[in-house]
């Protein structure tokens, strides 16, 4: 089957059997392997990317052909010309990652976030990254980290 799809801006327009999952599409049709796959199964999170700017979908549970038609953004597409996203700064500023495994799904699911709640209290931080596990951090820089983004947006005027 035929997928056409804009990933970080870039139309992408591939054949693929109708099973292939959207993280393998990505990371293997696309060259994109920021898109991380780590249980299969929906659990961890590690694959979250942002479908039509702003809905947080777990890759690894969509089919490549389900994402046809839509605009897709992977971790990739966050830094402009160079420069870290918001939330990719506030990510090394409060030390919000440890071995990076989660991050990309970490980063994206709060890019998603941000966009539905500029300004979201721990509590609403701690709950939209909950289909997100992280086995190394503790959970409590990546939230300073997404506080972080959300005052930058803020003083910027932003909502991203």
């Amino acid at each position: 089957m035929k997928v056409n799809v804009q990933v970080n801006g870039v139309p992408y327009e591939r054949d693929v059997e109708p099973r292939t999952l959207l993280a393998y599409f990505l990371r293997e049709a696309c060259g994109l392997t920021g898109t991380h796959v780590g249980c299969d199964t929906s659990s961890c999170g590690c694959c979250v990317v942002v479908m039509d700017g702003s809905r947080a979908v777990k890759s690894c549970t969509l089919f490549a052909v389900q994402a046809d038609g839509h605009a897709l953004l992977t971790v990739e597409g966050l830094a402009e010309g160079g420069k870290l996203h918001p939330l990719q700064q506030g990510f090394w500023d409060q030390h919000g990652l440890q071995c990076g495994y989660c991050t990309p799904g970490m980063l994206l699911a709060s890019y998603a976030l941000l966009k539905h709640n500029p300004n979201p209290n721990e509590t609403e931080i701690r709950e939209a990254l909950a289909g997100n596990l992280c086995r190394c951090t503790g959970y409590q820089n990546i939230v300073k980290a997404v506080q972080q983004a959300a005052r930058s947006n803020a003083n910027a005027g932003t909502s991203q």
